[in-house]
């Protein structure tokens, strides 16, 4: 354990003394939980596109490196540069965005990724940490300075953002930013006779996508009616994933013994979780969820005393996005919701997910540190 004198006055003392250090080791604690099952999920998906077993250990532990520096790195920034950071990224990516539209690479039928430099970059993942400082910034604006229009802006962004998201098709992007921005929006004052009509659009727009996108329509009806999956479709995956849950029981058959990996494609990644529950048990997933839930409950707990609306928003928007994001991966392997290809937050493979991550809850500890007076 890192040991500072309080009376330190450098730049890691001050950090320090000021940092979350409890969701700093349970995000740290995550991160380990990620490198054990990955090393426990990727070796069979490796072999079944015939490359070393060690395929993607390797590059897991690779862009741990840029991980730790983000993670690390955003959470000594001040208030004002984490804004001007986030408000590069934020630019940076919505050009990915719509640069895929045109040069991105189809998996799945969605096109989402593009190559650069031999590297899979996934623009939408680096949206969601940014847009929710961005929109926290022109929130708080609007509050200090009435004249400023800082609430349609952030409408008008968020707009050309689920545009981008829906053109790829990426409907599960679209909900968790969408959570997001209403969830800032409603501490940020939303009228409450704007409640009805947001509502209505969100759950119009949920009946929209079933009918206009195919692979909405078949997840859904998979779901709803289990016995009408094909054998490798969704419905096979799900079925593979509560096998795993099953054969696992309480203490799990042992690291290395599990089975499901063998016959799931995306094991190392939207299935980790089943993984997780085949070889470490009932006890591995609830220690995860568990960790999950202190994150978030913690984070909050931290905002309680804090008078600075910008860094309520943009915790709120952080935090909302991470644990619903948790939920949609934990939720789509148990087949309590249609599937949905989601990672688990610092757990799954995948690079762009993985910095991302780094990202946003860089922002949250660099944003919840104790200032005095909260000046910044």
């Amino acid at each position: 354990m890192l040991s500072l004198a309080r009376t330190n006055t450098s730049l890691i003392g001050q950090w320090w003394w000021t940092v979350d250090r409890w969701v700093l080791a349970a995000l740290m604690l995550l991160i380990l939980f990620g490198v054990l099952l990955i090393m426990a999920a990727s070796p069979a998906v490796a072999d079944q596109h015939h490359w070393s077993s060690f395929h993607f250990i390797k590059k897991h532990i690779i862009f741990l490196i840029p991980t730790l520096i983000l993670l690390m790195g955003l959470s000594l920034l001040s208030l004002q540069d984490i804004k001007w950071f986030a408000l590069g990224i934020f630019g940076v990516s919505l050009v990915g965005l719509f640069l895929t539209l045109f040069m991105g690479t189809e998996i799945k039928g969605a096109t989402r990724w593009f190559e650069l430099g031999g590297i899979s970059i996934q623009p939408s993942e680096f949206v969601k940490p940014s847009f929710a400082i961005v929109c926290a910034w022109l929130f708080s604006k609007q509050q200090t300075e009435p004249s400023f229009p800082g609430n349609l802006s952030s409408i008008c962004l968020y707009l050309i953002v689920i545009t981008f998201l829906l053109f790829q098709p990426d409907l599960g992007m679209t909900v968790l930013i969408t959570a997001m921005w209403f969830s800032q929006f409603f501490l940020a004052g939303l009228p409450l006779y704007w409640i009805l009509p947001v509502g209505g659009c969100g759950i119009g727009g949920l009946f929209a996508a079933y009918f206009l996108f195919p692979h909405v329509t078949r997840r859904v009806d998979h779901f709803l009616n289990p016995d009408c999956g094909d054998k490798f479709g969704d419905r096979y995956q799900v079925n593979q994933s509560l096998e795993a849950f099953m054969n696992g029981g309480f203490l799990g058959q042992g690291p290395g013994e599990g089975t499901v990996k063998k016959y799931l494609p995306d094991a190392h990644a939207d299935f980790i979780f089943a993984v997780a529950g085949e070889e470490f048990g009932m006890i591995l997933c609830l220690v995860l969820v568990c960790i999950f839930a202190f994150i978030l409950l913690r984070t909050f707990c931290r905002l309680f005393d804090e008078n600075n609306i910008f860094v309520v928003l943009a915790v709120t928007g952080l935090v909302v996005q991470f644990g619903l994001q948790a939920v949609i991966n934990m939720a789509s392997a148990l087949s309590l919701m249609p599937t949905k290809g989601m990672t688990l937050p610092f757990i799954s493979y995948g690079g762009s997910s993985m910095l991302a991550q780094a990202i946003g809850m860089g922002f949250v500890l660099g944003l919840t540190r104790r200032r005095i007076g909260n000046h910044e």
